[in-house]
């Protein structure tokens, strides 16, 4: 008996090795060196190992950082909304008002058509339609509805919010719509006998329901929104910064000490928040 229980737990370990061999090498290494190179000191022309915290005391006692820091949440918080109002209508469409599978998994494909090519090429797309001389100006003006181009359309937060919103919504709508088709469509008949109306049954039945993929939904958009930088870059013009533009600035000065401590502060930030939003539902259910 013994001997079985062994020989269960050694193939048990050859099963589970070659995963946790890759998650060490390719996850928690390169977090390790990076703590590392974040306690190093920087020059104008050399690297020196050594164990200082002038990285961290100069990123929190600089304003910029807090500014920084601000604008990212700001970013993570406006597309969360959107997205989270874009993503539930939808899934809650197709959920609900799709009747037949085959339509559901047609539209569903249709709302990945977008994504089928680069973020980079679909950021840039909006560029040709925001500008000055746009396509969105042109038209509101060939219309009479402005006299002159409307300057913030594009290299400013509305255009960043905008591509953000763009490029992370199917994030919120996958995780949203899965939730509801699992959702006992038995229990809305029996609302609705209770005398519910619609907007009831979405209130108290539809939306505790779709916590756990609400909040999967939302894991995915704020990480993804506080770790990127091009999208910043290219659709504020470099008149904004978010936290990944300064890590990208660092690096391209290399200075990477000072670009490891922020990539460490961020990724403490980002799993507090990711922390701190489990506390709200279990997620484990929908995994």
């Amino acid at each position: 008996m013994k001997n079985w229980r062994d020989n269960t737990a050694f193939k048990g370990w050859l099963m589970v090795s070659p995963l946790a061999a890759v998650l060490i090498i390719f996850l928690v290494l390169p977090i390790v060196l990076i703590v590392i190179v974040s306690f190093w000191r920087a020059t104008e022309f050399s690297i020196i190992p050594a164990f200082e915290f002038d990285n961290y005391a100069f990123l929190f006692g600089s304003p910029v950082t807090y500014t920084v820091f601000f604008n990212t949440f700001k970013y993570a918080l406006i597309t969360w909304v959107f997205t989270l109002l874009i993503g539930f209508t939808v899934a809650y469409y197709l959920a609900f008002h799709i009747r037949t599978l085959t339509w559901q998994i047609a539209l569903f494909l249709l709302c990945t058509i977008p994504f089928w090519t680069s973020n980079i090429i679909r950021m840039i797309s909006w560029i040709p339609f925001l500008g000055r001389n746009g396509i969105a100006n042109s038209t509101l003006m060939s219309w009479g509805v402005i006299d002159e181009p409307i300057e913030w359309l594009l290299f400013s937060d509305f255009a960043v919010i905008l591509a953000f919103v763009h490029l992370y919504t199917l994030f919120m709508v996958v995780p949203i719509f899965n939730t509801m088709m699992r959702i006992d469509k038995s229990l809305i008949e029996a609302a609705r006998d209770a005398g519910a109306n619609g907007a009831q049954i979405l209130w108290n039945v539809i939306i505790p329901l779709t916590k756990p993929g609400i909040m999967i939904g939302t894991i995915f958009v704020v990480t993804l929104v506080m770790g990127d930088f091009i999208t910043v870059r290219f659709m504020s013009g470099s008149q904004s910064a978010n936290v990944g533009r300064l890590i990208s600035n660092d690096i391209a000065l290399l200075q990477y000490p000072s670009a490891s401590a922020t990539a460490i502060v961020l990724l403490l930030t980002v799993l507090l928040t990711i922390g701190i939003l489990l506390r709200f539902v279990d997620i484990r259910k929908e995994l």
